[in-house]
Formats: C-alpha cells, sequence, structure tokens
C-alpha cells in the first residue's frame, strides 16, 4: 500500500490522546477510535506513521499493534486476558528448577530466585518452587492474588504483559519489566538463562541466534510500549 497521508501528529481528545493523520482522527484496525492514555505513547504512535516510507511497511508498526491489540481485544474482554496470563503465573518458568545440585540448577537459584522472592514481597504472596519439569500447581492464594495485580493494571498495560509474558514464559518477569522500576538487560538473561547456558555448553546456533534476537526486539518494544503507557 503506498503512503496516503503527509503529515502524523498527536493531539488531546475526550478521554486521551489520539494519532492525527492530516489532521484526521485514527481508527484502529478493528475500525475503533484509537485514544490512548499518554500523550507521550500518541506521539510515539504517531512516529511510527512519519517514519514511513512511499510504501507502507507494516512491520513499523509495533507500537500500533500493540495499542489496537488494547482496544480491540482486551477491552472487549479483559477477563479472558487476565485468564490467559494468569495461566503464565501457574507455569512460571522461574519457579521450575533443573535437580538440586547440577550446575544450571545453581545458576538458576542465583538468578532466579532473587526474582522470585522480590515478587512474593511485592505482591504478598508464596510461589512454588519445582525441581524438574513436571506440572506442580501453585497455591490458590497465590493465583489469586496474581489475579489481582492483573486486573489493577490498565488494558495497554495488559497489552504489554501478554507480550513480555508470551516471550519469557514467566509472568514474575514481565510484571517487573512492565514496572519500569528494573534493569530491562538483566532481566532479558534472566528469561534466557536456560538457551544461554545450552550455548555455553555446546556452542552457538545461527538459527538460535536469529530467533533469540527478534524474542528480544519485542520484549524491549513491549517494555518501551509499557513505558510509553505511564508517560
Amino acid at each position: 500500500m503506498k503512503r496516503f497521508w503527509k503529515e502524523a501528529g498527536a493531539s488531546p481528545v475526550e478521554g486521551g490522546w489520539q494519532v492525527m493523520l492530516d489532521g484526521r482522527p485514527l481508527k484502529t484496525q478493528g475500525k475503533r477510535q484509537q485514544v490512548v492514555p499518554s500523550e507521550a505513547l500518541a506521539r510515539a504512535l504517531a512516529q511510527e506513521w512519519a517514519d514511513q516510507g512511499e510504501e507502507i511497511d507494516p512491520a513499523g508498526f509495533v507500537l500500533r499493534d500493540m495499542a489496537d491489540y488494547a482496544i480491540d481485544v482486551i477491552a472487549q474482554d479483559r477477563a479472558e486476558t487476565v485468564r490467559a496470563l494468569l495461566a503464565y503465573g501457574e507455569t512460571d518458568t522461574l519457579c521450575y528448577r533443573a535437580e538440586p545440585g547440577e550446575a544450571l540448577a545453581r545458576r538458576q537459584d542465583a538468578v532466579w530466585e532473587p526474582l522470585l522472592k522480590e515478587a512474593e514481597g511485592l505482591w504478598d504472596l508464596r510461589f512454588e518452587r519445582v525441581s524438574g519439569i513436571m506440572h506442580h500447581p501453585q497455591p490458590p492464594e497465590t493465583l489469586e492474588r496474581l489475579r489481582a495485580v492483573l486486573e489493577a493494571q490498565d488494558d495497554f498495560t495488559l497489552a504489554a504483559l501478554r507480550s513480555l509474558s508470551g516471550i519469557s514464559a514467566s509472568l514474575t518477569i514481565a510484571l517487573l519489566a512492565a514496572d519500569g522500576a528494573h534493569a530491562i538487560d538483566a532481566l532479558w538473561q534472566a528469561s534466557e538463562l536456560e538457551e544461554l547456558y545450552q550455548a555455553e555448553l555446546w556452542g552457538a546456533d545461527a538459527e538460535a541466534e536469529a530467533r533469540q534476537g527478534k524474542r528480544l526486539r519485542d520484549f524491549e518494544a513491549a517494555v518501551r510500549f509499557a513505558g510509553l503507557v505511564r508517560g
């Protein structure tokens, strides 16, 4: 598709901010008004449009896709989004460790345990740690606390958490990454701990590195989106 606008900007509207293309308000891909909660996010969305060339590249709309998902999908059924995110808490990667005494288990304990303990303190809950890959349910009260944490989030932050949880397979990492108070590099390294450990043992694989690079870009984009939501 050819570029059909000259100027992209952002303007305050009822309920938030909206991207304007040549002065006309933008709609989501689902044909709803694309009203976002912060000026910072609206201007970043406008920049995605401004950065397009004469031929539109859909891959250049990473932030728009998350904003549209928040409006077109999450806002229409928040309960389903919370349910899907809660599943990452039920099977959080950080809770599943190698057998005690193994080198991988020692590294997992060193990197993952501080994150879990911080989360337990922040949200007043307790995670069950598991040795091995067999599923072990988390306490019902833990899942209820996590549900309350998720239900307190706005639709746009939930969109960021959806991406972050899917990439890291960890609701803990997703929530810590989205709050803006943690070193993103450290959280990314924690999410990739097992892959990095295997690469150290057996060597790097070009295809695996390419996939990892794509995950990192998506992880960083979701963290940025969450920060823009906060403004």
